[in-house]
C-alpha cells in the first residue's frame, strides 16, 4: 500500500485566531457584566505642526494610542505554543467610537491591524494627520503663542464607555522626543485633562489635549520688520539734506514708493484674520508716517521758494522805476556821473538788504523744519514704544 502523506497542521496561531473569532460577535461589547464600563485609555505623542493662516487652521502629525480590554479575546498561552500576543483585522474585533471633536481627519493612512494580547488587552495604534479647525490668535504676530484643543470623547456611548490616561499627564506634557523641532513653531507643552459633560440626560467622559506652541519669529523680523526699520531710519535721516538743494522731496517720494511695494510683500506674508488684526498691520501707520514727512517737506520747501519769487518780483520792479528815472531825467556830465554813483549804491544796498531779508526767512525755515523734524521723531518714537511694549506683554503673559 502506497503512503498516504500526512495532511499539514495548522499552524498555532491560526487555531488560536479561528478560535478567538469563531463566536465573536464585533457589535457587541466585549464585556461579561453589561452594566461594568469599558475603560479606554489614550495616549499621543506630538510629531509635526505646520499651519495655512489663510485659512485659519494647523495640521499635525499625532501617534494615537488607545488600550483597553476585551474580556472575550483571553486564552491560555501555554495552549497555543506560547503566543502570548497577536494581531486581529480592526474590522473582525469591537473598536470604541472614540472620536476628536475639534478635528477633520487629513491624509491618515489606514491601519488594518491592532494587537492583542493573551489577557485581553487591545493596542490600538495608529498615525494620525489631523486638521485643527481652531481660531489662531494673531495679534501679537509674529511673537503669537497658540492654544488649540483636542477633546476625545465617546460619539454614542456615556456610561458604557469610560477615558483616562495611560501615561501620567506629567509624561504627556512634557514629550518632545519625537516633535520635529526644526520647523516654524516650537512645541511647549502638552496639558491635559478630564470632564464629563452632560448632554441629553447622560453624562459622556470626555479628555482634552491642549497643544500649546509658539511661533518661531526669526524668519518675519528678518524678512518684515527689519526691512520696515531700515526705510524708517531712511526716511529720518533725510531730514539732514539741504531745504534748497531741491533733493530731499525726490528722495521722500522715492523712499514712499519703496515703502509700499514692501507692503505688497507684507499682506502677501500676514495671516488671514477677521477677528483682530495683527499688530504687523500697524506698520500702515509707518506709511502714514513717511506721507506726514513728505508733506512737511513739502510745506517747507513752498514756503521758501514763495520768498525767493517775492524777492525777485520786488527786485525786478525797482530795476524797471530806476531805468524809467534814468530816462525821463536825462543828465550831462558831472550830474550824470553823480546819478550813476547813487545808483550804484541804491543797487548794493537793495541787494545786501535782500540777501539779509532771504537769509532771515531761509532761517526761519529752517527753524520750522528742525521744529517739525523734532514733532516727528517724537511721534515716532512713542509709536515704536508702543509697539514693543504691546508685542512685549503679549509675549510674557
Amino acid at each position: 500500500a502506497e503512503c498516504v502523506p500526512e495532511k499539514p497542521k495548522r499552524s498555532a496561531l491560526n487555531q488560536l485566531t479561528r478560535t478567538l473569532l469563531r463566536k465573536y460577535d464585533c457589535g457587541v461589547r466585549p464585556v461579561h457584566n453589561w452594566t461594568s464600563p469599558t475603560t479606554v485609555y489614550i495616549d499621543l505623542i506630538l510629531q509635526s505642526v505646520l499651519d495655512d493662516g489663510k485659512t485659519q487652521s494647523i495640521t499635525t502629525s499625532i501617534w494615537y494610542r488607545q488600550i483597553w480590554r476585551d474580556e472575550f479575546l483571553v486564552w491560555d498561552p501555554e495552549e497555543f505554543d506560547g503566543i502570548n500576543e497577536i494581531s486581529l483585522s480592526s474590522d473582525a474585533i469591537w473598536v470604541p467610537d472614540v472620536i476628536v471633536s475639534e478635528v477633520e481627519e487629513g491624509k491618515s493612512p489606514p491601519i488594518p491591524y491592532i494587537y492583542v494580547n493573551s489577557s485581553g488587552s487591545v493596542k490600538n495604534y495608529r498615525p494620525i494627520q489631523a486638521v485643527l479647525a481652531c481660531s489662531l490668535e494673531m495679534y501679537a504676530f509674529p511673537f503669537d503663542k497658540q492654544n488649540c484643543s483636542l477633546t476625545f470623547r465617546s460619539w454614542l456611548h456615556s456610561k458604557e464607555i469610560d477615558l483616562a490616561l495611560w501615561r501620567s499627564a506629567e509624561a504627556i506634557a512634557n514629550d518632545k522626543r519625537e516633535f520635529m523641532n526644526d520647523g516654524e513653531w516650537e512645541l511647549l507643552s502638552i496639558p491635559s485633562q478630564y470632564w464629563q459633560i452632560r448632554q441629553d440626560g447622560s453624562d459622556y467622559a470626555q479628555i482634552q489635549f491642549n497643544l500649546l506652541i509658539r511661533r518661531r519669529p526669526l524668519l518675519y523680523v528678518v524678512g518684515l520688520l527689519i526691512p520696515s526699520i531700515f526705510l524708517m531710519l531712511v526716511d529720518v535721516v533725510s531730514f539732514y539734506l539741504p531745504l534748497n538743494s531741491g533733493t530731499r522731496i525726490a528722495f521722500k517720494i522715492s523712499i514712499l514708493l519703496g515703502y509700499t511695494v514692501f507692503r505688497v510683500n507684507l499682506t502677501d506674508e500676514l495671516p488671514a484674520t477677521a477677528v483682530r488684526t495683527p499688530l504687523i498691520v500697524f506698520f500702515v501707520v509707518c506709511m502714514a508716517m513717511l506721507m506726514l514727512s513728505l508733506i512737511k517737506s513739502i510745506l517747507v520747501v513752498k514756503l521758501l521758494h514763495h520768498s525767493e519769487k517775492e524777492f525777485e518780483l520786488e527786485s525786478s520792479l525797482e530795476e524797471e522805476l530806476l531805468s524809467l528815472n534814468e530816462i525821463q531825467e536825462p543828465s550831462s556830465g558831472l550830474d550824470w556821473l553823480l546819478q550813476e554813483l547813487v545808483s550804484l549804491r541804491v543797487a548794493f544796498s537793495q541787494e545786501d538788504s535782500e540777501s539779509s531779508a532771504q537769509a532771515e526767512w531761509l532761517a526761519l525755515c529752517l527753524r520750522l523744519d528742525c521744529l517739525l523734524f523734532r514733532l516727528y521723531l517724537f511721534v515716532l518714537a512713542l509709536y515704536t514704544g508702543t509697539l514693543l511694549l504691546l508685542w512685549a506683554c503679549w509675549s510674557f503673559a
